[in-house]
């Protein structure tokens, strides 16, 4: 399975670069969801984070992840 390293920028995942299974189109998925499991008082929860596309100063195009502050729950 191929991937991708992609940056995430915004909430907790911001500054990391991980990899990303591509889809078969060859992109990163349109949303990635990572779920935060119950710690101590605080519930469990899952962080959104939404791709945005990107160019290269030759225009070439690469994705990276932002963080969704409103659909994260």
């Amino acid at each position: 399975m191929r991937s991708a390293d992609t940056e995430f920028v915004g909430g907790p995942l911001d500054g990391k670069v991980l990899p990303i299974a591509l889809t078969l189109l060859g992109s990163v998925p349109k949303v990635y969801r990572v779920p935060v499991p119950a710690h101590g008082d605080v519930p469990a929860t899952t962080l959104v984070y939404r791709r945005a596309e990107l160019r290269t100063a030759k225009r070439r195009r690469y994705w990276q992840y932002e963080y969704d502050q409103s659909a994260s729950a």
